[in-house]
């Protein structure tokens, strides 16, 4: 596995690959890897001669700097994990905030037409534009033909789409499957930091997530949405954040279930003041 630590060295390797007419996939991450970036990269090994992972907490899509600093960092790890993998053309790039920035945060500004500031958005200022900023920045440096991005951060997804329209770059946008432990939860850097009884109750968010799709066949969304809400009012391990049921595409949240449309269910949790989110395809 080839290692750089700056984007000129990279540009120079990645430029020759340019010359030979490979095709370059691309797996962002800000580290902890765990089987869910592992299944993205491997997606990726399947559909490009070469990979390249970055390994990046980028501090301006953190509202909250207690999160940002409270983020597992486990680099040595991650490189042993990544070291293992049976396939010689993965590239890891491991820029510093100095390479990235040049010690200027600062945000760029998108019109994504509102999906932004739903959700994840409306619970956190701020986030989806330096989450574009740091996959342009990326983009910038890499030119990837194909990006691989995981649908456990569905609005994620979606705001890198909308993205690559808004610059018009020649990139394909991949969504991947979530991935989950063998008790439904979905993996998360974030999962790091439960305990081992609250990750084994975590599991819960997955199987009310499956009740509200089999409840979505035949029960009115005011009904499910109050049931979801009954499930935590007493719960004093988990604490519900928001519970959506919404358009696959526009994340518009529903009021009428329309036959032609395809509807997420998504929610968020706080355990002991970790977040955790997730969602299910309903139809």
């Amino acid at each position: 596995m080839k290692v750089f630590d700056n984007k000129i060295d990279l540009t120079i390797f990645l430029n020759s690959l340019g010359d030979q007419k490979l095709s370059l996939g691309f797996v962002p991450t800000m580290g902890a890897l765990h089987q869910g970036h592992l299944s993205l990269v491997s997606r990726a090994v399947k559909e490009n001669d070469y990979v390249i992972i970055s390994i990046y907490v980028n501090p301006t899509q953190f509202d909250n700097k207690s999160d940002l600093e409270k983020y597992p960092k486990t680099i040595d790890q991650d490189i042993d994990v990544l070291n293992k993998l049976e396939f010689h053309n993965l590239i890891l790039f491991l820029p510093s905030d100095t390479e990235i920035y040049s010690g200027n945060f600062i945000k760029d500004k998108y019109d994504f037409n509102g999906i932004d500031n739903k959700m994840e958005g409306k619970y956190r200022h701020g986030h989806f534009d330096g989450v574009a900023t740091i996959i342009k920045k990326l983009f910038d440096i890499i030119k990837p033909n194909k990006a691989y991005f995981g649908e456990k951060d569905y609005k994620q997804l979606l705001i890198v789409k909308k993205l690559v329209n808004i610059l018009g770059l020649p990139i394909s946008i991949v969504g991947c499957p979530i991935h989950r432990n063998d008790q439904g939860l979905a993996l998360s850097s974030r999962n790091t930091r439960l305990t081992s009884v609250e990750r084994s109750y975590a599991s819960r968010i997955y199987e009310i997530l499956l009740s509200t799709k089999e409840l979505f066949q035949y029960q009115q969304l005011t009904e499910i949405k109050a049931w979801v809400k009954d499930q935590f009012l007493k719960d004093s391990i988990i604490h519900l954040e928001y519970f959506e049921i919404a358009d696959n595409l526009t994340l518009t949240s529903a009021s009428t279930i329309n036959q032609s449309t395809k509807y997420r269910a998504f929610i968020a949790v706080k355990i002991n003041n970790i977040r955790l989110i997730d969602n299910i395809a309903l139809n």
